[in-house]
């Protein structure tokens, strides 16, 4: 078991930092929405799936009330769960709240009693009566955990304490609610100014992974309920603070929606931006619910109570992220997994001032341009050019692009092979070969129309000198 030592508080404009005693964190659990009155199973499947750290993401309790007497008898009956306590003996928590443990469902900033109430989800994870967060307006809190290397930073935000009021829509026929609409004024709000303000210094922290922690969905956008989308310009300001930052390794997780997912969106920041959605530890429909709409979305579990967990190799050359949501007897059903390098500023896009496209490259003798191999479908060529652009995994195939965009149509691609990555490029990656000018060997063939030469043997491809005219 792993214990963690509190180095310092979160305070706004600080950080809370945190060292494992045993190593770096590896184990991440989370979730949301947890009905105090309903059973709740699934306490006892995240303490056997052994989280270092678990984050509560709101909805801790169904308070919705005004009465702060009623509200901490809900407290209490939800800290008195013996698979409760028994998590919390063995790990440590962290945790925001969302509406309905805020007070009141879909609120934000005008409800009143939101300051006795922040007391009150502070005693439920034991904060000390000196915790600055007892004097901070709003729970947003801040930890990094692991040695320099392997660090994952905790970053949760409170959108409720400042958060401008939602508009209401119009109901369509055939719909069972009333649909949230954008707000576009310029100034509503999701974060309040020293929220923000604190957010960009802590993405200046150093760490490698940073778990971006909201108590709604940030990604999706097309939905009717609440996300970050309800608020158009905030969302773009968020977007833009992670990309100003230069930040890389940021995942979010959220929760809310009474079902889990998997989104990922290109172009929010300068590599995907994945967010995994855990809902509920016991709000889920039980059985199938139709899905809703959501372009982002890669995976699904429309139904049936769930828990989120990250899980971290850091003794892989190149670090791997393993997005998972788990349900009620502990399967995992949904997966992601991810290289810790293709979460980087121009992980995807070379980046150097140098590495433009229209720039010729001094040839060796015998070898051929993209261009030029292009025009020799099923011959045998020597290809020399710039990588420009990358994708995929060594574990299944590596795309090495002479574009930025693989979709461009003038690309070419050379596929590497699993069972290229031996000898010289044993520990490499796609990354290795970024902005590299490569020399390569093969036949040239096509797929779906675009040129490429496929190398199942490291002896194919060689990176040479960057030559330039």
């Amino acid at each position: 078991m792993n214990r963690f030592i509190m180095l310092a508080l979160a305070v706004v404009g600080m950080a809370q930092s945190a060292q494992a005693a045993d190593g770096p964190l590896s184990r991440i659990g989370f979730g949301s929405c947890a009905h105090q009155e309903k059973p709740l199973p699934i306490w006892k499947t995240i303490v056997a799936a052994k989280p270092q750290l678990f984050l509560m993401l709101g909805d801790n309790i169904y308070a919705d009330t005004d009465d702060m007497k009623v509200m901490k008898a809900k407290y209490d009956l939800a800290a008195a769960h013996p698979d409760y306590q028994t998590l919390r003996k063995n790990c440590p928590m962290l945790g925001i709240w969302d509406d309905h443990d805020y007070g009141k469902n879909d609120a934000g900033v005008e409800y009143a009693k939101k300051e006795e109430s922040q007391q009150l989800l502070l005693d439920f994870f034991d904060l000390p009566k000196d915790s600055p967060l007892r004097k901070q307006k709003g729970v947003y809190q801040s930890a990094v955990y692991g040695p320099e290397g392997k660090r994952v930073q905790v970053i949760m935000l409170d959108g409720r304490y400042f958060r401008s009021p939602m508009r209401r829509g119009k109901r369509e026929p055939g719909m069972t609610y009333t649909p949230y609409i954008a707000v576009n004024d310029p100034e509503a709000t999701m974060l309040g100014d020293e929220q923000w303000k604190w957010l960009a210094e802590q993405l200046k922290v150093p760490a490698e992974i940073r778990l971006l922690v909201s108590g709604i969905q940030v990604v999706p956008e097309d939905h009717g309920f609440e996300k970050w989308m309800n608020f158009p310009l905030e969302r773009e300001k968020l977007y833009k603070v992670l990309n100003d930052s230069k930040a890389g390794g940021i995942i979010v997780l959220s929760g809310d929606r009474h079902l889990a997912e998997l989104s990922m969106m290109e172009g929010a920041v300068s590599y995907p931006l994945y967010d995994l959605t855990s809902s509920g530890l016991n709000q889920a429909d039980e059985k199938w619910r139709a899905l809703e709409k959501n372009k982002h979305r890669v995976a699904t579990m429309s139904h049936g109570d769930n828990f989120g967990m990250v899980v971290i190799d850091w003794e892989a050359a190149d670090p791997t992220i393993s997005l998972q949501i788990r349900d009620v007897p502990g399967d995992i059903i949904i997966q992601q997994k991810l290289l810790l390098s293709d979460l980087q500023l121009g992980a995807h896009v070379a980046q150097k001032k140098d590495a433009k496209e229209a720039e010729p490259l001094k040839l060796s003798d015998g070898a051929i341009s993209p261009e030029d191999a292009a025009k020799k479908i099923d011959e045998e060529v020597t290809l020399e050019m710039r990588v420009l652009s990358v994708g995929g995994t060594p574990e299944k195939r590596v795309y090495l692009n002479s574009k930025k965009s693989f979709r461009d149509e003038e690309n070419f691609a050379v596929v590497v092979n699993p069972k290229a990555f031996a000898g010289k490029f044993e520990k490499s990656t796609a990354n290795s070969f970024l902005n590299k000018v490569i020399r390569v060997k093969g036949k040239v063939s096509t797929f779906k129309k675009s040129p490429q030469i496929v190398i199942d043997d490291e002896k194919q491809v060689e990176i040479v000198e960057d030559k330039k005219e």
